[in-house]
């Protein structure tokens, strides 16, 4: 009974996880597209799929962050805390 309580993660712990993900998530499909821009010679879409993602994660996150905070998992702070 114990391991299972200790597993669980606070939300505030857990969405910062998943924005972190999304991030480098949004920047692993900028990269994939920039791949895709400079070798692919063919006329597969595959440049404008990838940053299609890449929009649909950004829209994504946006809202994530914005939920995050009007729930108070996320509190905004200054540089010196």
């Amino acid at each position: 009974m114990m391991a299972a309580r200790a597993c669980s993660l606070p939300a505030f712990m857990l969405v910062k996880i998943i924005i972190v993900v999304l991030l480098i998530a949004v920047l692993a499909s900028l990269m994939s597209s920039m791949v895709f821009l400079v070798r692919d010679g063919s006329e597969r879409r595959r440049t404008l799929t990838g940053l299609k993602i890449r929009v649909a994660l950004s829209v994504a996150l946006f809202a994530l962050l914005i939920v995050s905070y009007y729930m108070g998992w996320i509190q905004p702070h200054g540089l010196i805390p």
